[in-house]
Protein backbone atom coordinates (compact mmCIF):
# COMPACT_ATOMS: atom_id res chain seq x y z
CA UNK A 1 0.00 0.00 0.00
CA UNK A 2 1.42 3.16 -1.12
CA UNK A 3 0.75 5.75 2.13
CA UNK A 4 0.69 9.01 -0.37
CA UNK A 5 -0.29 7.74 -4.23
CA UNK A 6 1.95 7.00 -6.88
CA UNK A 7 2.42 10.96 -7.70
CA UNK A 8 4.96 11.46 -4.87
CA UNK A 9 6.64 8.67 -6.52
CA UNK A 10 6.65 9.84 -9.66
CA UNK A 11 7.87 13.40 -8.61
CA UNK A 12 10.86 11.99 -6.07
CA UNK A 13 11.77 9.69 -9.46
CA UNK A 14 12.09 13.25 -11.20
CA UNK A 15 13.49 15.08 -8.65
CA UNK A 16 16.29 12.58 -8.52
CA UNK A 17 16.56 13.02 -12.16
CA UNK A 18 16.70 16.69 -12.38
CA UNK A 19 19.39 16.34 -9.48
CA UNK A 20 21.72 13.83 -11.54
CA UNK A 21 21.40 16.32 -14.35
CA UNK A 22 21.94 19.33 -12.89
CA UNK A 23 24.85 17.20 -11.37
CA UNK A 24 26.47 16.15 -14.33
CA UNK A 25 26.03 19.31 -16.01
CA UNK A 26 28.02 21.76 -13.42
CA UNK A 27 30.59 18.40 -13.65
CA UNK A 28 30.91 19.85 -17.65
CA UNK A 29 31.54 23.40 -16.66
CA UNK A 30 34.08 22.89 -14.06
CA UNK A 31 36.11 20.83 -16.71
CA UNK A 32 35.62 23.19 -19.39
CA UNK A 33 38.90 23.69 -19.71
CA UNK A 34 40.47 20.54 -18.96
CA UNK A 35 42.06 19.08 -21.54
CA UNK A 36 40.59 15.55 -23.50
CA UNK A 37 37.49 15.85 -20.75
CA UNK A 38 34.44 14.73 -23.12
CA UNK A 39 30.83 16.36 -21.99
CA UNK A 40 28.70 13.97 -20.69
CA UNK A 41 24.85 14.36 -20.57
CA UNK A 42 21.85 12.53 -18.94
CA UNK A 43 19.63 11.12 -21.21
CA UNK A 44 15.99 9.89 -20.66
CA UNK A 45 14.25 10.12 -23.99
CA UNK A 46 16.50 7.72 -26.03
CA UNK A 47 15.45 4.60 -23.47
CA UNK A 48 12.34 5.34 -23.67
CA UNK A 49 12.24 5.01 -27.33
CA UNK A 50 14.17 2.05 -27.45
CA UNK A 51 11.95 0.48 -24.77
CA UNK A 52 9.19 1.52 -26.41
CA UNK A 53 10.18 -0.69 -29.89
CA UNK A 54 7.49 -3.51 -30.68
CA UNK A 55 9.24 -5.48 -28.46
CA UNK A 56 8.24 -3.76 -24.95
CA UNK A 57 6.80 -6.36 -22.43
CA UNK A 58 4.84 -4.96 -19.61
CA UNK A 59 3.85 -6.63 -16.27
CA UNK A 60 0.67 -5.33 -14.41
CA UNK A 61 0.65 -6.10 -11.02
CA UNK A 62 -3.56 -4.97 -11.04
CA UNK A 63 -6.20 -4.70 -13.71
CA UNK A 64 -6.56 -0.83 -13.00
CA UNK A 65 -2.63 -0.12 -13.35
CA UNK A 66 -1.50 1.58 -16.86
CA UNK A 67 0.31 -1.27 -19.08
CA UNK A 68 3.59 0.01 -19.04
CA UNK A 69 6.79 -0.79 -17.31
CA UNK A 70 10.12 -1.63 -19.13
CA UNK A 71 12.16 1.25 -17.82
CA UNK A 72 15.17 0.40 -15.35
CA UNK A 73 14.69 1.73 -12.05
CA UNK A 74 16.16 4.83 -12.41
CA UNK A 75 15.14 5.37 -16.02
CA UNK A 76 18.11 7.46 -17.12
CA UNK A 77 21.74 7.05 -18.13
CA UNK A 78 24.75 9.17 -18.07
CA UNK A 79 26.69 8.36 -21.35
CA UNK A 80 29.93 10.40 -22.94
CA UNK A 81 29.66 12.20 -26.34
CA UNK A 82 33.39 11.01 -27.26
CA UNK A 83 32.76 11.92 -30.99
CA UNK A 84 33.56 15.67 -30.75
CA UNK A 85 36.57 17.85 -30.10
CA UNK A 86 35.29 22.07 -29.20
CA UNK A 87 38.56 22.90 -28.54
CA UNK A 88 42.12 22.83 -29.12
CA UNK A 89 42.93 20.37 -26.54
CA UNK A 90 40.40 17.71 -26.98
CA UNK A 91 37.82 19.10 -24.83
CA UNK A 92 34.46 19.18 -26.23
CA UNK A 93 32.61 20.94 -23.12
CA UNK A 94 30.14 24.00 -24.88
CA UNK A 95 29.72 26.09 -22.43
CA UNK A 96 27.11 28.37 -23.97
CA UNK A 97 24.63 24.81 -24.16
CA UNK A 98 25.48 23.90 -20.68
CA UNK A 99 24.39 27.04 -19.17
CA UNK A 100 20.72 26.98 -21.14
CA UNK A 101 20.64 23.40 -20.37
CA UNK A 102 21.60 24.56 -16.79
CA UNK A 103 18.98 27.22 -16.77
CA UNK A 104 15.96 24.77 -17.97
CA UNK A 105 16.96 22.01 -15.83
CA UNK A 106 16.14 24.48 -13.24
CA UNK A 107 13.39 25.52 -13.75
CA UNK A 108 12.31 22.01 -14.50
CA UNK A 109 13.27 21.45 -10.54
CA UNK A 110 11.69 24.79 -9.61
CA UNK A 111 8.33 23.43 -11.03
CA UNK A 112 8.63 19.75 -9.16
CA UNK A 113 9.44 21.07 -5.73
CA UNK A 114 6.53 23.76 -6.60
CA UNK A 115 4.13 20.70 -7.28
CA UNK A 116 5.35 19.01 -4.24
CA UNK A 117 4.75 21.74 -1.98
CA UNK A 118 1.07 21.98 -3.65
CA UNK A 119 0.36 17.89 -2.82
CA UNK A 120 1.68 18.77 0.78
CA UNK A 121 -0.26 21.55 1.18
CA UNK A 122 -3.37 19.61 -0.27
CA UNK A 123 -2.43 16.66 2.40
CA UNK A 124 -2.31 19.65 5.24
CA UNK A 125 -5.20 21.19 4.58
CA UNK A 126 -7.42 17.59 4.65
CA UNK A 127 -5.49 16.90 7.99
CA UNK A 128 -6.79 19.90 9.48
CA UNK A 129 -10.18 19.54 8.24
CA UNK A 130 -11.99 22.38 6.69
CA UNK A 131 -13.06 25.51 8.70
Amino acid sequence: MQLFGSTFHTLENSMNYASKKNQVISNNIANVDTPGFKAKEVVFEDILKEKMGPSLQTKRTQEQHIPFTGLEQKGYNVVSNNSTAYNHNGNNVDVDKEMSDLAKNQIYYQALVDRLNGKFTSMESVLKGAK
